[in-house]
């Protein structure tokens, strides 16, 4: 069974740059536009892993963890922040919300994140 992964991010191109190279390296990928509709889709669509921005319309990402984490469906589900907020300008909120980890995307190239998301997923299955 492959993977799931959601995609909640607001900037549709940067959405599916993300959606297709994750597809490519054999996961199941789904996107939501807003912290709302993130919300919905990892209640519905129970991913393995979110990746997370944190500015988004409607909900912002952070708004979003915290319901999440408050859910017990949703107290488990592994978090990637991946936004271009610096992590010294992120609510100080997120350190409670257990998030593993913070990726600013200007540092970090989409395969560098496909990779982070390997790793993350490997310490629980054998992908």
């Amino acid at each position: 069974m492959q993977p799931k992964i959601a995609i909640i991010e607001d900037e549709l191109a940067i959405a599916r740059m993300y959606e297709f190279k994750l597809q490519k390296d054999g996961y199941e990928v789904r996107c939501a536009y807003n912290g709302e509709e993130g919300l919905q889709l990892a209640e519905e669509f129970h991913p393995d892993l979110i990746l997370l921005d944190l500015r988004m319309p409607v909900m912002s990402g952070d708004e979003m963890l915290a319901k999440l984490r408050a859910a017990d469906w949703g107290s488990s589900i592994r978090v990637v922040i991946l936004t271009n907020i610096s992590k010294d300008e992120a609510p100080a909120s997120l350190r409670l919300l257990r998030v593993d980890r913070y990726i600013v995307k200007a540092h970090y190239t989409p395969a560098q994140v496909v990779k982070i998301v390997d790793e993350i997923l490997l310490q629980n299955t054998d992908k």
